[in-house]
């Protein structure tokens, strides 16, 4: 006998977590099968797995998810065309172009083989992505594994279709950001010295503007190789400090209060939300287990914090609406529109819905705001430039005049 670290849902959806002793993960799995509960994992109950559970080995190696997409699209193709689980995962495990999820798809096909579920399999391998697992837990209850799989398979392409969508936008401000900040350092630490060594041998009497831009120049280049030690320092000192949650709540109110952007990063986050809210609960997923899920799902944890109170006010009875407008996170026009569906029945629906909304807004917003961003680059620049050649030029001019003079 051994024991087991047991989670799983009641008949109410409320999710409870204790250990139990059985001979093997199967005998009790079946076991608390057989009495309707929903299991949604089970760990040996061992010293790794206890230190595994405090956080001292969370390191978690990350899929690529455009491949494990495919992955996905040809393991339903496989079972719509009736090839048994274990079959397909035999023919796909032999054929991934990606080398990284070989191993583990082949780990899954030796599970299922020894008689492991599905779901289980693939949550012991402790790469994919919580949502995944839970999709296919509830594949396995209801019996509709691929139009679960289907669903999810729909919900990544629309996520990384959105999240390519961010990216592209934000590469051409960044490029030029990149850009103007090494051409200003080029003349500030190359071009100012040169033109003051010319006019020290020139011994003229300089303008203001002109000796102060003389001064940060050779300032700065006598010390830029310690300010790129410094600020390469600073780098990792902050990737160091905001590996801890309670950092990363601090970085995230920073991110809420910043102009504009602020706004756009919570609109971006809360559609995230609904998407993944929206896609477990049409696959027959409790609200309750759905709120867990969605919450380990996202990135930032102060709004993992809220969902997880929202949760716990759910499972207490509260609405799901109301539960996330208590927070003060999310925007009213959300929580409005989450609460039209709860009273008419249609809340994945209308989740969807919230989702579609809200991506769309920071689709515009961002572009609107990038159009506004690259001409004041470009305005910045132009000022600075206009001034370093000024400076540098204006005691030229002058010695001119005095010669002609």
């Amino acid at each position: 006998m051994a024991d087991f670290v047991l989670k799983y849902a009641d008949g109410r959806g409320q999710i409870h977590q204790q250990v139990a002793t059985a001979g093997s993960e199967k005998e009790l799995r079946d076991r608390y099968s057989q009495q309707g509960f929903l299991i949604y994992s089970i760990k040996p109950r061992t010293a790794a797995a206890a230190l595994a559970s405090a956080g001292l080995f969370n390191k978690r190696k990350k899929l690529n998810l455009e491949k494990f997409l495919i992955f996905n699209q040809q393991f339903v193709t496989l079972i719509r065309a009736g090839l048994p689980i274990l079959k397909g995962l035999d023919l796909l495990a032999e054929r991934l172009t990606d080398p990284k999820l070989t191993p583990h798809i082949k780990a899954v096909r030796d599970e299922v083989r020894g008689g492991t579920l599905l779901s289980e399999a693939f949550r012991q391998q402790g790469v994919f992505p919580k949502m995944y697992v839970t999709s296919v837990m509830a594949g396995e209850k209801s019996g509709s594994l691929t139009e679960v799989l289907d669903r999810y398979i729909i919900y990544q392409r629309i996520a990384l279709s959105v999240r390519k969508k961010v990216m592209v936008s934000l590469m051409y401000p960044c490029v030029l950001i990149v850009l103007v900040t090494l051409l200003m350092v080029f003349l500030v630490t190359y071009v100012v010295p040169t033109f003051a060594t010319l006019y020290t041998t020139m011994q003229a009497k300089l303008p203001t503007m002109t000796v102060w831009l003389i001064a940060i120049g050779t300032t700065a280049r006598s010390y830029i190789l310690v300010a790129i030690g410094a600020l390469v320092c600073a780098v990792f000192v902050f990737r160091w400090w905001a590996r801890k949650d309670s950092a990363r709540i601090k970085v995230d109110r920073m991110k809420l209060k910043l102009p504009i952007a602020g706004d756009i990063w919570l609109k971006y986050q809360v559609a995230q939300l609904a998407r993944i809210l929206g896609t477990l609960l049409t696959g027959g997923i409790p609200l309750v287990q759905a709120m867990e899920t969605a919450a380990d799902s996202l990135n930032t944890p102060l709004l993992r914090r809220a969902v997880e109170n929202a949760g716990k006010s759910v499972r207490e009875g509260q609405p799901l609406s109301g539960s996330l407008k208590a927070s003060g996170m999310f925007p009213g026009l959300a929580t409005d529109m989450i609460e039209v569906g709860e009273s008419t029945g249609a809340l994945p629906a209308m989740l969807n819905s919230v989702a579609e909304f809200f991506e769309e807004d920071v689709n515009t917003r961002m572009t609107a705001t990038l159009s506004l961003i690259e001409p004041a680059i470009m305005i910045v620049m132009g000022l600075f430039v206009a001034f370093v050649l000024i400076s540098l030029y204006l005691p030229i001019f002058s010695l001119a005049d005095t010669i002609h003079g």
